[in-house]
């Protein structure tokens, strides 16, 4: 398959940044992060294959998404660029860093190691699966329905960002395509070779997705890297605490604007 055209989110000037996010998010939930990198950066935020308002596609190999990522940078006319993932798009900006190092001044990786995970988030996936997608389903019966698996408020409503509510509901994202990679997704097969250029991984304080035993893998192929910590943040760290984030990202990049 071609390499998909991604609907971006493109706002300021100056050294470009890309952002990349997660497995069921969108290119909206960088924008605290992206209206406070304007000032200072051209700022594009992409919408992954199968999320927000890009293409779907039948696959989800971290090769063919980061191909998208390359094909969309040179159709907005950016022959190199800092990139930033979170989760899934992490693996997604590493892959790129990889593949195609010449596209990547920088890299920053937001709590995710390049490892295989486990299948916890399958029992959500089968969740969205399973709600009654059909006229008349209101936002209240669609997060009952979450509710039986997923008990925190917050993620079902992140979830349900991706349900549109009118006459005809339906889910945005690659729904049955998501469901259908999830064991791609989980894992990771890193590419022969390493990046060399200057590399931040960025871990919540609460979350576990970063563990010790990942290090040397991250310094095999990221011999560049350093690491930070953001206290009082979760898996989302950029969402639960974007001050802390901001700290740790913003010098990182300032290095790439010659500051």
């Amino acid at each position: 398959m071609s390499a998909l055209r991604l609907n971006a989110v493109d706002v300021g000037s100056g050294p470009p940044v890309v952002l990349l996010h997660g497995l069921f998010g969108s290119a909206q939930n960088w924008g605290t992060i992206q209206n406070a990198l304007a000032p200072e950066h051209r700022v594009i935020a992409l919408d992954l294959r199968n999320h927000g308002a890009s293409p779907h596609a039948a696959t989800m190999e971290y090769a063919e998404m980061a191909a998208d990522v390359a094909h969309t940078l040179a159709a907005l006319g950016v022959p190199r660029a800092a990139v930033l993932g979170h989760s899934m798009g992490g693996k997604v900006a590493m892959m790129l860093a990889l593949t195609a190092p010449e596209l990547v001044e920088r890299l920053v990786v937001a709590d995710i190691a390049p490892v295989a995970y486990g299948p916890h988030l399958r029992g959500v996936v089968a969740t969205m699966q399973d709600v009654p997608v059909a006229p008349g389903l209101t936002r209240r019966a669609a997060d009952a329905a979450l509710a039986a698996t997923i008990p925190e408020a917050g993620m079902r409503a992140f979830l349900l960002q991706n349900l549109r509510f009118d006459a005809n509901p339906v889910w945005r994202i690659g729904l049955e395509e998501i469901a259908a990679a999830m064991p791609v997704i989980e894992g990771f097969p890193p590419p022969a070779g390493t990046f060399g250029g200057p590399v931040l991984f960025i871990a919540g304080g609460r979350s576990d997705y970063i563990r010790p035993e990942h290090g040397d893998v991250i310094k095999a192929l990221f011999p560049a890297v350093r690491h930070e910590v953001v206290p009082n943040a979760g898996h989302w760290v950029h969402a639960e605490n974007p001050g802390g984030f901001l700290d740790a990202l913003q010098p990182f990049l300032a290095e790439e604007a010659g500051a």
